[in-house]
């Protein structure tokens, strides 16, 4: 992402028959545009980002004569899917986590309009002859992370009947077959009952070392952090359902310890089968040894108890206490930070390399035309320590300097 680089101030002067005195008319340059992110409900992945993956705003207009301001640039705005989660590809630092439809956040700010000379006139100048360029405009690498909104996350193991339960209850259409692994990404579908609705999300099975990011572990679990409540899905006719429950629930925990104090309902699916209607009594008194309240025995392909468990799941999102928000929920907004040092200097082979954000943004907008702005410039060097820094690293007149992209030679 590049913001817009902002207009350069004029240098100009009144020239009117009857003003013998014009002075100095040069306008400022106009504001470089912002880039912004917007959350779009139309929106529901980020594949366009593969295909385009830069952006830039346009830059802030020329200043004129006669005091004429350059026009602002409007800023640009790049549309992303609610639940997108915006970072610092350098830091991984957060910017901001868009949850709902419409939030929006400036991720670069545009370059501000340089000034004209009418700005720099004083009683000892009345006519300067010197003006800046605009403050050249930022750019970003940003990394998007979608993380899909959701009130209740199905997991489990793969093959434990999470589609086909999915598909029983809502309008989803995800896909289903008798292998692990069906599910390649998570499936959304909304859930009606009692003219109340939910969004139930089938996430893909997970296994064991998934918050390492095993079997895609990362791209699966992080669906799970948004939504309130947990349907924990146990196949039933498994060797062993319990130590299946026991890993979901380290994997769960391991990856966010607050998905441990998520609100959960256990199901244990498949009890159509004989193996796990035999089982399912000693398998519910195992569960409730482990404090599970009231698990359910359903069967998403002969909808058994399916009902049951849905208006369970309503009526535990009708209970649900106020949650605090996220770290991700209460990201600040993203501004440019111009703390710690102003300024690095390196001496290599008798050359001097000046370097950092606030002198390099002071050079570009420099008009090296115009003696009065070098004048100028050198005194930002002596406010920002530079001069006494090169003075004391042994710089002489006629040595090279580099500040930023510019060369200079050195004078006193």
């Amino acid at each position: 992402m590049a913001s817009g680089k902002g207009g350069d101030g004029m240098v100009s002067f009144r020239r009117e028959k009857y003003v013998p005195r014009g002075g100095p008319s040069g306008g400022a340059g106009g504001r470089g545009g912002d880039v912004l992110l917007k959350a779009d409900a139309n929106l529901n992945t980020l594949f366009f980002f593969r295909k385009r993956g830069h952006f830039k705003a346009k830059a802030g207009g020329k200043g004129g004569s006669s005091n004429k301001t350059g026009a602002d640039a409007d800023g640009l705005v790049v549309f992303v899917p609610p639940g997108t989660v915006v970072r610092d590809a350098e830091t991984g630092g957060l910017i901001a986590d868009l949850v709902k439809a419409d939030d929006e956040v400036i991720v670069v700010r545009g370059g501000r309009g340089g000034r004209g000379n009418v700005h720099f006139k004083t009683a000892a100048n009345q006519a300067p002859r010197m003006a800046e360029k605009g403050e050249p405009g930022v750019e970003r690498w940003l990394t998007l992370e979608l993380k899909m909104i959701a009130d209740v996350a199905l997991v489990g193991l793969p093959n434990a009947g999470k589609s086909t339960l999915l598909s029983v209850v809502s309008n989803a259409k995800p896909k289903i077959a008798d292998y692990p692994f069906t599910t390649l990404e998570p499936n959304l579908g909304t859930v009606v009952y009692d003219n109340k609705d939910l969004v139930f999300a089938d996430v893909p099975g997970l296994i064991e070392g998934a918050h390492l990011g095993v079997g895609l572990g990362h791209a699966f679990l992080r669906h799970v952090q948004r939504t309130d409540i947990i349907v924990h899905i146990l196949d039933g006719s498994a060797a062993d359902p319990l130590a299946d429950y026991n890993q979901i629930r380290t994997e769960l925990a391991l990856y966010d310890a607050n998905l441990a104090e998520r609100p959960e309902i256990v199901a244990v699916n498949k009890i159509d089968l004989p193996e796990a209607r035999e089982y399912w009594a000693l398998l519910k008194e195992s569960l409730l040894e482990r404090d599970i309240a009231d698990p359910l025995a359903i069967s998403a392909l002969t909808r058994e108890n399916v009902e049951r468990l849905i208006q369970r799941v309503f009526e535990q999102a009708d209970n649900l206490p106020q949650r605090e928000a996220s770290t991700d929920d209460a990201a600040p907004v993203y501004e440019l930070d111009d703390d710690g040092l102003p300024f690095e200097l390196v001496v290599e082979d008798g050359v001097y390399f000046v370097s950092g954000d606030r002198i390099e943004r002071a050079a570009a907008m420099t008009y090296w035309d115009y003696d009065e702005a070098v004048l100028r410039f050198h005194k930002t060097l002596e406010t920002l320590g530079v001069v006494a820094a090169l003075a004391k690293a042994g710089v002489k007149p006629g040595d090279t300097v580099y500040v930023g992209d510019f060369e200079l030679e050195w004078s006193d």
